[in-house]
């Protein structure tokens, strides 16, 4: 496959210049301190629909022929292709079939059918979803919309890196997250072919989430590879294996892909929330994840891409108080204790001398394991950092107590 020109990108741009917003960029000081170098966010998770997605599934709904939109759009997607392709179909009047998984946020769920999409939940992750739309395609006639193995698509997503150029033309870096590896593919190929015209060369960083990362293993076998994936928060690019038309882009253009945990991506959430105001989904956080976690060499200013905020609230909330666990910010502990007047008020004594904040407790005598002379005492404390809850946990111990630490 020929990689796509900035001739085509720049047409893209033209093209998309009614259906999308151009989304700011702002520089952020905490994580700049971070890394030693400036680190610019691209608001794309600001975008309509929530997320990049309607970038690709707009374009290459335009140039669908008429038959062809007669016969109407198949899609499958985990929320954020499947809202871009139903506001596209939407406004072209294009009847619009969309399967997603089971577990599909409700968010995303709602916003899709809202744009007219019949929708159809089936399936635990993405792969069975993508299976029943290419079945439904062939059963129908309807022309499947990949969220990411087409060119068009890629040339669509692409005009996300014409902005990041256009706002920070001395960039040296860009992290931008992979799932299917549709958007990086275009940034990297707009961003590369800006530069190469200037004389200039852009690193391009993919990040992946560890428990569903395809990309490593299969950019070393030189082939897609599918991999077997575990649950992760960062449901948007959980996809197991490389789209082959990305997969060439990407083997020759992009320059790195590190993986991050689901700690790391909860603890980049909670930093966007508190020191950039910013509600990102899991997957629009992986550049950041990278960034704090150390995965990312400082070379000049570097750019992460902030690519979704479909999040659900009660993900949302759970995954803050994940990231402060794994900040050393929150912790959960279990104390026995001799079923006697004070130890409580002894317990609270010793947290409040080292200035750490109960937010809970659960104070039982039933329970297995205990003997009738015990009681279990739970406590949800919140702390300052890990030095401070190492500092907890050993006044504790020092005073005769066990306390044992659960795991968020």
């Amino acid at each position: 496959m020929t990689i796509p020109t900035l001739a085509e990108f720049e047409d893209a741009a033209a093209f998309l210049g009614d259906v999308i917003t151009t989304t700011p960029v702002d520089v952020s000081d905490h994580l700049s301190a971070v890394l030693g170098a400036p680190v610019h966010l691209k608001f794309e998770h600001l975008q309509r629909t929530g997320s990049f997605k309607i970038r690709g599934a707009a374009y290459r709904l335009s140039r669908l022929s008429a038959e062809e939109r007669a016969r109407g759009v198949v899609a499958a997607s985990a929320g954020n292709h499947a809202q871009g392709v139903a506001l596209a179909a939407q406004k072209l009047g294009i009847p619009a079939t969309i399967f997603m998984p089971l577990g599909v946020p409700v968010p995303k769920l709602l916003a899709t059918r809202g744009y007219g999409a019949d929708v159809v939940l089936e399936g635990a992750t993405f792969e069975t979803p993508l299976k029943l739309a290419i079945e439904f395609a062939e059963r129908t006639g309807a022309v499947l919309i990949h969220p990411y193995d087409h060119r068009d698509v890629i040339i669509g997503q692409g005009t996300l890196g014409l902005e990041v150029w256009d706002a920070v033309p001395d960039v040296e870096t860009v992290l931008v997250g992979i799932g299917g590896g549709g958007l990086i593919a275009g940034v990297a190929a707009a961003i590369k072919a800006r530069a190469a015209a200037e004389g200039r060369s852009v690193r391009i960083i993919g990040v992946q989430a560890e428990n569903s990362a395809a990309y490593p293993a299969s950019l070393q076998a030189h082939e897609p590879l599918t991999v077997k994936t575990t649950p992760t928060i960062a449901d948007g690019i959980a996809v197991a294996r490389p789209g082959d038309v990305p997969f060439e882009i990407i083997s020759e253009l992009v320059d790195e892909v590190v993986t991050v945990t689901d700690d790391d991506i909860a603890r980049a959430l909670l930093v966007l929330l508190e020191r950039a105001k910013q509600v990102v989904e899991p997957a629009g956080a992986v550049g950041v994840a990278a960034i704090l976690a150390g995965k990312v060499t400082a070379t000049g200013p570097t750019v992460s891409i902030l690519s979704g905020g479909n999040i659900d609230p009660l993900l949302m909330q759970r995954v803050v108080a994940h990231g402060l666990a794994a900040s050393g910010r929150y912790m959960t502990l279990q104390i026995p204790l001799p079923d006697r007047p004070g130890q409580l008020a002894r317990v609270s004594e010793l947290l409040a001398i080292v200035g750490a904040n109960v937010i809970e407790v659960h104070h039982t005598r039933h329970g297995q394991g205990l003997q009738i002379s015990e009681v279990i005492l739970q406590l949800s404390v919140e702390t300052r950092g890990e030095e401070h809850r190492r500092q907890v946990i050993d006044t504790l111990e020092r005073a005769g107590f066990a306390p044992r630490l659960l795991e968020d």
